[in-house]
């Protein structure tokens, strides 16, 4: 049988068949077997082998299992306009297909009657309810071959691209023809559904790909024919404002999309590459509440050291990291916490990525001389009591910076090195005299971004003596161990590292790689009188994370081992994030 099943990964399939009474446990404990001999899924062996009857067991699981209506969809030609209701994208990443509309009611075919978010924004998006099936694996298949004829014949209407490629009129009439329409909205909807921060539209020889980042990791989408690309580019031109006719120097823009649901700017960036043009569309979504110290992933000491200097009324909260790691959401969620009708507030930014009410936001713009500093002069004369600075990057905005936290005024700003006791020195570095470092920085945290484990598909297991080992080669495992019982959070019995319960997500629908969502990790280091005499000293970075350290401070890694002990995140991402 020659069905693409890469879309079934997600789904437990092993589990279905035993409480649907298709197999037993002992019966699937040996195909699992055998299907790992044949680098196979359990499914994809099940079917390839006959050991099953396709049609028979999925019947039996839709009737015995979930109760609902069975369809056979595997020979069946579905009408146009019918695919249309549900985009590609989510057709074939979550199994699920329009097969037919009836008395206002679309019917939709599917492998996962539990995707319960799923059905939601389809019903959404198209305005009407759904009736659920249950389907075969060869049903969805064949009904996403479709998918491919019917955006295919659209792409061989599409006006001869090539040939127009420097005409802007034609380039217009390109970008309004409906097919490319529906391509980008259809890009756009669904990057939004995902919860991806940026869509990655790369050109190359033949085609171009389509990637997203979701939680801070890009994966491929979907691949387009190269025909359609000047279409594509068009389209998004036109959206952000850009000169349709410009093909060889960088541009930027942005729009903005708002419904009932939601409210999303896309930055546009586009960037001219060997095969045509790169476009990364950056999402920003308005409509998300700002969150909570709390909900970022700060806790105990580091929650209560953060509340008793942001309320300072002078000095500065430095927040350190690579680019990516969550700097501009924690300083606007402290901003949010700061910004009553007593005070004015300012900020100088590049870019400008979320609008707070109340908040004076300035965006830099180097091209016409107001950079950071020019920015921070400027506001200097609009009588603020609290300054927030995009970027601390040359001395000129590092000296208006402390000598504005030592006139009265609270500075919050965001400084690019890897640990929170680096920053200090840092500072000293952009000739910054040591007394003021020592007298204005009041608090610095440094953070990176974790994965969230996917509560709707946790699962916890043992480390085993060899990974134990595998891990003390790159972490000093009796550290964290002493951060684990100073703590309290090992539970009656855990003694040994062999001991512990730690948590990943399987993958499911909900998911797909068992993460859903980012959090914080973090090490919060607050400038106490003994921590300033150091600076005074100009000593190094180590000798400062030391004294640090034995007030107290919990360094990021223990920080990410602490949330992977109490299941926020998983082992495998503390490696991944403290690689860097």
């Amino acid at each position: 049988m020659n069905v693409d099943l890469s879309m079934l990964e997600n789904i437990d399939f092993e589990k279905i068949l035993i409480e649907a009474k298709v197999l037993s446990k002992a019966e699937t404990v040996k195909y699992n077997k055998e299907a790992k001999e044949k680098k196979m899924s359990l499914v994809e062996f099940l079917l390839a082998d006959k050991v099953i009857n396709e049609q028979e067991t999925f019947k039996k699981v839709a009737e015995d299992k979930y109760h609902l209506p069975f369809i056979d969809l595997s020979k069946e030609i579905i009408r146009k306009d019918i695919l249309q209701f549900i985009p590609e994208p989510i057709a074939s990443s979550h199994s699920i297909i329009a097969f037919d509309k009836k008395r206002e009611q679309l019917q939709v075919a599917t492998l996962d009657p539990t995707d319960l978010q799923t059905f939601a924004f389809i019903e959404k998006k198209i305005g009407c309810p759904i009736e659920i099936y249950y389907t075969t694996p060869s049903s969805i298949a064949n009904v996403l071959k479709q998918y491919h004829k019917s955006l295919k014949a659209e792409f061989e209407k599409i006006t001869k691209i090539e040939s127009v490629a420097g005409e802007p009129e034609k380039l217009k009439e390109l970008a309004e023809d409906l097919p490319i329409i529906r391509v980008v909205d259809t890009l756009l909807e669904y990057a939004i559904f995902e919860g991806a921060s940026d869509i990655h539209i790369e050109p190359e020889e033949k085609e171009v790909n389509i990637r997203y980042r979701v939680d801070g990791v890009l994966r491929e989408v979907m691949s387009l024919p190269k025909k359609i690309h000047s279409g594509l580019t068009a389209r998004i031109k036109i959206l952000a404002n850009l000169k349709l006719d410009e093909h060889r120097l960088p541009q930027d823009g942005r729009f903005k999309i708002e419904t009932d649901e939601y409210k999303i700017s896309f930055r546009v960036s586009v960037i001219p590459v060997f095969d045509g043009e790169k476009i990364v569309l950056r999402i920003l979504n308005e409509s998300n509440r700002v969150l909570t110290l709390e909900q970022l992933g700060f806790a105990d000491k580091a929650l209560a050291s953060i509340k008793n200097n942001i309320v300072k009324p002078h000095g500065m909260v430095l927040v350190t990291g690579p680019t990516g790691s969550g700097k501009t959401t924690t300083l606007y969620t402290i901003l949010n916490l700061l910004n009553k009708p007593g005070v004015n507030i300012t900020t100088v930014e590049d870019p400008i990525e979320y609008r707070m009410p109340r908040v004076n936001q300035s965006q830099v713009n180097p091209k016409i001389g107001y950079t950071f500093s020019a920015g921070l002069r400027a506001f200097l004369r609009q009588d603020p009591d609290i300054i927030m600075v995009g970027e601390i990057r040359d001395k000129e905005t590092a000296d208006i910076a402390v000598n504005a936290a030592m006139t009265g005024h609270l500075v919050l700003a965001t400084l690019h090195t890897n640990d929170a006791a680096t920053a200090l020195p840092r500072l000293q570095d952009m000739q910054v005299p040591s007394f003021l470092v020592a007298t204005t920085v009041n608090i610095i945290v440094a953070q990176r971004l974790v994965r969230r484990v996917c509560p709707n598909c946790v699962a916890k297991y043992k480390l085993t003596r060899e990974k134990v080992n595998e891990l003390g080669k790159q972490f000093d495992l009796d550290k964290v161990m002493l951060v684990f019982k100073n703590q309290r959070v090992l539970k009656k019995g855990e003694k040994a590292w062999t001991d512990l319960y730690f948590y990943r997500g399987k993958g499911c629908n909900q998911c797909k790689e068992g993460y859903k969502g980012r959090m914080g990790i973090y090490e919060v280091l607050e400038v106490t009188a003994e921590i300033g005499n150091l600076v005074m000293k100009s000593v190094s970075s180590d000798i400062i994370l030391n004294k640090a350290v034995e007030q107290g401070m919990v360094v990021m890694l223990q920080d990410g081992f602490l949330k992977a002990k109490n299941g926020i995140t998983t082992l495998e991402e503390i490696i991944r994030v403290t690689k860097e």
